[in-house]
């Protein structure tokens, strides 16, 4: 089966690139490489500044204006206020040709900064009615500089530019706090994905789970789906010294967070793919001698295949209402459908392999194995054909390390650091593909 899979993988990629995308070296090659020089300087400045200065899902006003006024002084057609608070930019090449889409978020998370850099973010913020401290703690600070960049990069090429550029600076990918759907989301419904309809679309993501220089991807599943999990469980409230008094909605939730592990171990064949079924918060009762009414079970439900996802959902209603009942209680389940499976087309894949292979070098480019992370790029990436890939920002001398056990902090971590010599491969990683994709030959 595995042959079978992976031959055809390979034939779509032979049907792609007969269709003459093929990445070889390019005549602006030069040119994209000391455009990219010439503005490491800036998108370095930009990062700093919209790291000392971060914004919250939906809350991104100061960071949108700066990107708009960039994109406008360079000539691009700015649109503000998609999705809210996004901007969406076109670029007319000066011959006719494809549109190509290239995407960087811009929100920052409630996290309290630890990394003693002179740019640290000491903002503060409203997040669920509450005052949070405030950090780009995962990286999306730099996706805004990059693609800032690489705006500059593409407008000093667009009289030889067989072809239309789009960009999409994308609120809320990390969510708003209240239950807005994400900023992709919001963003397609606004049209950002129209007139002018890309043929593709790429994005990057930083990670310190690589050093600087190195970049990762893989065909079809790269992140998981994400889903919202609810769980109520209710018994009937007693004394905490006479529990045959009544149902104990703790003791079925017990049984209930333990049956729910049983799903991925014995009722989903994870052979085929993986997924995760997490409770991360229980709530019930409020002294030690009484047993409430109720208990509520919060948690996620991640997967990488679209067919197990649903098939998921519906094992994990099966399981908890059964185990609840066993136990005497009843079990109600909501599960908020959150992102999709960001998935690589296997045939834009194989040529974006080609490109970045020949941008970063050959041993610089690696398979990612499935990561259990999501990312609404998805929701994108259901409109056309998309690659999303990986850009190492470890320090050359760091362990790198996704859980920051023993390695560098991991994204989402108050200790997550970005080394900003890893900026410029992004640059000219989303450059390349941009001005290739371009001028494929048809």
């Amino acid at each position: 089966m595995a042959r079978l899979l992976r031959a055809s993988v390979f034939v779509a990629a032979l049907c792609f690139l007969e269709a003459g995308s093929i990445a070889v070296a390019g005549p602006l090659d030069g040119r994209i490489d000391a455009a990219v020089d010439a503005v490491e300087p800036k998108v370095i400045a930009w990062r700093r500044d919209i790291h000392q200065n971060p914004e919250l899902g939906y809350q991104e006003v100061r960071t949108a204006k700066l990107v708009a006024d960039h994109l406008t002084a360079l000539g691009y057609e700015v649109k503000t206020g998609v999705g809210r608070t996004g901007v969406v930019a076109v670029l007319k090449g000066g011959k006719p040709g494809p549109v190509v889409a290239l995407r960087a978020d811009m929100d920052a998370l409630p996290v309290k900064e630890e990394v003693d850099v002179p740019f640290a973010s000491k903002v503060m913020a409203t997040w669920r009615g509450q005052q949070v401290p405030v950090m780009h703690a995962c990286g999306h600070d730099a996706h805004v500089a990059i693609l800032m960049g690489v705006a500059e990069v593409l407008a000093s090429l667009r009289p030889e530019l067989p072809g239309t550029i789009k960009l999409l600076f994308q609120p809320a990918e990390e969510g708003s706090g209240d239950g807005t759907p994400s900023g992709a989301t919001l963003m397609v419904r606004d049209g950002a994905m129209q007139n002018p309809k890309p043929d593709a679309i790429f994005g990057l993501h930083v990670t310190s789970a690589m050093r600087v220089g190195e970049i990762s991807l893989r065909a079809a599943g790269l992140l998981a789906s994400s889903d919202g999990l609810r769980i109520e469980i209710k018994g009937s409230q007693t004394h905490g010294a006479m529990p045959w008094g009544g149902v104990d909605p703790i003791v079925a939730a017990a049984q209930v967070i333990m049956a729910l592990q049983t799903i991925p171990s014995r009722r989903i064949d994870i052979t085929r793919s993986p997924v995760v079924v997490t409770i991360g918060s229980i709530h019930g009762g409020n002294r030690g001698n009484i047993i409430p009414e109720t208990v509520v079970m919060e948690g996620t439900i991640r997967a990488h295949d679209e067919e197990i996802r649903l098939k998921l959902h519906d094992k994990i209603k099966e399981v908890t209402q059964a185990t609840a009942r066993a136990a005497g209680a009843e079990a109600q389940v909501w599960i908020g459908h959150g992102y999709p499976v960001t998935y690589n087309n296997p045939p834009l894949t194989e040529w974006a392999n080609t490109v970045l292979r020949r941008v970063a070098g050959t041993e610089r480019v690696y398979e990612s194995p499935p990561v259990m992370g999501a990312e609404d790029f998805s929701v994108l990436a259901r409109e056309v054909p998309g690659v999303f890939f990986f850009l190492g920002v470890t320090p050359a001398d760091k362990r790198p390390g996704a859980t920051g056990m023993g390695g560098a902090a991991p994204n989402h971590s108050p200790r997550f650091f970005v080394d900003d010599s890893g900026l410029k491969l992004g640059v000219r990683a989303l450059s390349h593909l941009a001005v290739d994709y371009l001028g494929r030959t048809k």
